[in-house]
């Protein structure tokens, strides 16, 4: 790809960009939420038509106009949020839209052979007429990439493909990354985890403003270096400094249960103090999360915020109470992508813009211009549709509307899933700012540097319990998290 622009209402995504991918070879694809890394992918997959720039395969010169266009060129994207029918089966997804057939009918035993011999190059070992929706994520995403082989593809784009796997998911999709390479497939390998670059790449490209900032051999450039291209400052540490000290209990739970997903759990929080929630998925951490907010019923147990018992049967109650929840799918819970960042971020907030059941519009937007400029927004206007801004900006917007709200109870559920490492500084030390103004946070995370470089203290669950407690961070290990975890 080369010279590759392209732009939108008030938006200039990319601004001449090239790219380069070889037979055989993983380049990793970095940069900043907003640097133009979606936009190029969508150019390359047919999505989007570049404005200005050509594009090669094999060295002939070719044009994408629809996707279609690109998956007859070899190129196959798998996005983050996957592009599958949740009620057909596996094997019916693989082949949607070119199915085999003889005399009019679908001939399902051909394409049962063929899934299962695709389902054995990647070592897949469920029933490919399992229905989707009853699939693992990681299992969906096996799904997706047999789509792409099932295509023939050549060239694989791989969207933060490890966002919501376990750590032995992950290790098992690198395994596969490995042995496609090794079949002479060219994957772009799109990720915010910078651990994994030097584990799984051969090259490097960085991106930042729609422009190509750098590139290099995986393993040529350091860590800082590769911050510093991507975020164009310097990072002297990924977490912010701490300051604030803990103060009086804010936030009691005691005995919260439901079912044998969430069992006899209690803890506190403290004023000024993040408390990390952390564990194996399926721990019960998000879980808990929804019960202390009214999301779904509890069975049992008791909620106190600053000595007073709260009688919370759903979200608004919650909220009334000055509890806010950063929910863990911002796409699908925390925004309505349809609607403008202004009406998300009034949403929690009607009451206080409203009057006789009328909107007072000028207050509202004077309110989240004040936010976007705190918070370092990044949007064309108020009026931009949710769901075309980046994911960093996206979490922003849901942050501003619990600030408006002034909540003083606030739980963050993968608050940095998804974003670069120059905007998870930002949320951090924005959450650095809410400790220190007295706010009880609560921030549930996978990453154990994030829990380790952020909390004051740390709950382990394992399987809808608490599994143990670490009343310093500070001095806390990996290992240690993960044996309470595990045990």
């Amino acid at each position: 790809m080369r010279g590759i622009m392209k732009s939108f209402p008030g938006v200039r995504a990319l601004r001449g960009v090239d790219l380069t991918l070889n037979r055989g070879e993983v380049l990793a694809l970095l940069g900043e939420n907003g640097a133009g890394k979606s936009t190029l992918m969508r150019v390359l997959g047919g999505a989007h038509a570049a404005d200005a720039g050509t594009l090669h395969v094999d060295g002939c010169s070719t044009v994408f106009r629809t996707p279609e266009d690109s998956r007859r060129a070899g190129v196959a994207v798998i996005y983050q949020e996957f592009n599958l029918v949740p009620g057909l089966s596996a094997m019916e997804n693989i082949f949607l839209g070119r199915e085999t057939s003889r005399v009019g009918f679908v001939s399902g035993s051909e394409e049962s052979r063929a899934t299962r011999a695709l389902f054995g190059r990647l070592g897949a070992n469920f029933d490919p007429r399992t229905p989707c929706r009853t699939l693992t994520t990681a299992q969906q995403q096996l799904v997706e990439i047999a789509k792409a082989l099932a295509f023939e593809a050549r060239i694989l784009v791989m969207d933060e493909p490890t966002a919501a796997l376990t750590a032995h998911e992950v290790e098992r999709l690198f395994g596969i990354i490995r042995e496609l390479r090794r079949q002479g497939l060219g994957i772009i390998y799109i990720s915010h985890r910078l651990d994994e670059i030097d584990l799984i790449a051969d090259r490097i490209t960085v991106l930042r403003d729609g422009r190509n900032v750098g590139e290099a051999p995986a393993g040529g450039i350091s860590r800082t270096a590769l911050i510093g291209l991507m975020v164009g400052r310097e990072l002297k540490d990924e977490f912010p400094p701490r300051s604030s000290v803990p103060g009086n209990t804010r936030l009691e739970v005691h005995g919260l249960g439901r079912g044998q997903v969430v069992r006899d759990i209690s803890f506190s929080v403290r004023r000024g103090e993040i408390l990390a929630m952390t564990g194996l998925i399926g721990a019960g951490r998000t879980e808990t999360a929804r019960l202390i907010f009214g999301a779904d019923p509890r069975d049992c147990g008791e909620i106190r915020l600053d000595g007073n018992i709260l009688d919370i049967r759903s979200p608004r109650d919650a909220i009334r109470s000055g509890i806010g929840l950063l929910t863990e799918d911002r796409k699908l819970q925390g925004l309505v992508l349809r609607h403008s960042v202004l009406e998300n971020f009034g949403l929690p907030n009607l009451e206080r813009f409203s009057h006789r059941g009328f909107l007072k519009l000028g207050i509202e937007r004077e309110d989240f211009a004040d936010y976007a400029r705190r918070l370092g927004i990044r949007i064309p206007g108020p009026e931009e549709r949710a769901g075309n801004l980046s994911g960093g900006n996206q979490q922003k917007v849901v942050l501003a509307k619990w600030l408006a709200r002034n909540c003083e109870v606030l739980i963050f559920d993968e608050p940095t899933r998804g974003i670069d490492v120059g905007a998870k500084y930002e949320i951090y030390r924005l959450m650095n700012e809410l400790a220190a103004a007295g706010k009880a946070l609560i921030m549930i995370s996978s990453e154990l540097p994030e829990v380790l470089g952020m909390a004051d203290r740390i709950l382990v669950l394992r399987q809808g319990r608490v599994a143990g407690e670490i009343a310093d961070a500070r001095q806390a290990t990996q290992e240690e998290i993960l044996h309470l975890a595990v045990e």
